[in-house]
């Protein structure tokens, strides 16, 4: 059995991490939960799993939860998930979506064996920071989402010589099918109506500009090392090729599957080992329309800036996140447009940030700076 904690339990990862829990009993001990403010579903969530430690965003909220479950170690705010992040765990779950989730992240790499991250923040804005935490404590870093978990399974016991690129599929949001309809008139609910995945409104809309795929970009050079001109990114509208490695002999190996994130999740609590029958197997008729196409970079520009800010370096990443933080917050709150997601980006991009950054507190200070730079452009 292993000891588990899931940050962000009641997020859409979080669910589907304690559905596999539930599905598989006796494989999991749930040592440690945190919530942010659905304290209801957080109670259901204890009262199955009977986890030890609980932390939750407004310590305000402890005293009904401990009125329940009173033997609970109760934990709050952000420096709640740092002493979350410290238990000895088999594996850590993070899924805090956002910058809120680093420094936690940064504290698991240092006491879980294995690290399952779902938080692809933290890899864009502190990669430089996190990777050699891993390597000094041994973590086993185990990236959950889709593409880069398959990448991960794809690369296993394959030669770093015998790469030549590597490949990200991104579905194209509910936007693609719709070419006619303007950027000026796509609402909060139209950008969140994701085609194929069930997520939450930051990542849905993140999906619908491309700047989740540009993320995942800047992810996967990190996890993988390799430059941004070595990673194709192709839109696939089925989402069952996840990731594809093509080979310096001119073959390729692809990573299929529903799209379903139980099944990068499931690999990430067992691995070594694999669950059985996680989700339903594909049948080969399911393979037979698949399409590909490239990325609209002109209609959707986020994906162009981040591979720009990876080339500038650290900094530039941290304002690329910070920035589009701020401005998709913005569009959800319908305070700009969908189409000044990006443009608020590339003007914080285009201030001058540091090419390298050396500790927490910098990448603390430098998120500040972009957020206020982003947040300058709208009232």
């Amino acid at each position: 059995m292993k000891n588990i904690s899931v940050f962000g339990s009641t997020g859409s990862i979080g669910t589907q991490t304690l559905d596999i829990v539930r599905a598989f009993p006796g494989s999991f001990q749930v040592v440690a939960l945190s919530a942010g403010r659905n304290i209801e579903l957080l109670l259901r969530q204890m009262e199955e799993f009977h986890p030890k430690v609980v932390c939750v965003q407004q310590s305000q909220d402890i005293a009904a939860l401990e009125a329940r479950f009173p033997a609970v170690e109760y934990l709050s705010g952000p420096e709640g998930l740092v002493q979350m992040a410290k238990l000895q765990v088999d594996v850590c779950v993070m899924a805090i979506v956002g910058f809120a989730a680093l420094a936690p992240t940064l504290e698991a790499a240092r006491s879980a064996k294995s690290l399952a991250l779902a938080n692809k923040e933290s890899i864009v804005v502190a990669g430089s920071l996190l990777l050699p935490e891993v390597a000094a404590s041994g973590c086993k870093l185990l990236p959950v989402d889709s593409e880069h978990n398959g990448l991960f399974q794809l690369l296993e016991g394959v030669k770093r010589d015998q790469v030549q690129t590597i490949v990200l599929t991104a579905s194209g949001g509910p936007l693609l099918r719709r070419p006619e309809l303007a950027l000026e008139a796509v609402t909060p609910e139209i950008a969140i109506r994701h085609p194929n995945w069930s997520m939450g409104p930051k990542i849905s809309v993140d999906s619908a500009t491309l700047m989740n795929k540009g993320l995942e970009l800047v992810e996967a050079s990190f996890l993988f090392d390799y430059p941004g001109s070595r990673i194709e990114v192709w839109i696939h509208p089925q989402s069952i090729v996840h990731a594809a490695v093509w080979l310096v002999d001119g073959t390729c190996l692809t990573q299929l599957g529903k799209p379903d994130m139980r099944a990068a999740i499931g690999h990430t609590l067992a691995y070594p080992e694999r669950l059985p029958k996680v989700i339903p197997k594909l049948g080969l008729d399911q393979m037979a329309k698949l399409e590909f196409m490239p990325p609209d970079e002109t209609r959707f520009p986020c994906l162009r800036l981040a591979r720009q800010a990876l080339e500038k370096g650290p900094g530039s990443l941290i304002a690329l996140n910070a920035a589009n933080e701020v401005a998709v917050c913005a569009f959800l709150e319908k305070r700009i447009s969908f189409p000044k997601i990006p443009q608020i980006v590339e003007e914080v991009l285009g201030q001058n940030w540091p090419a390298k950054v050396e500790n927490l507190g910098q990448t603390v200070e430098l998120d500040v700076a972009a957020r206020r730079a982003a947040s300058s452009f709208f009232g």
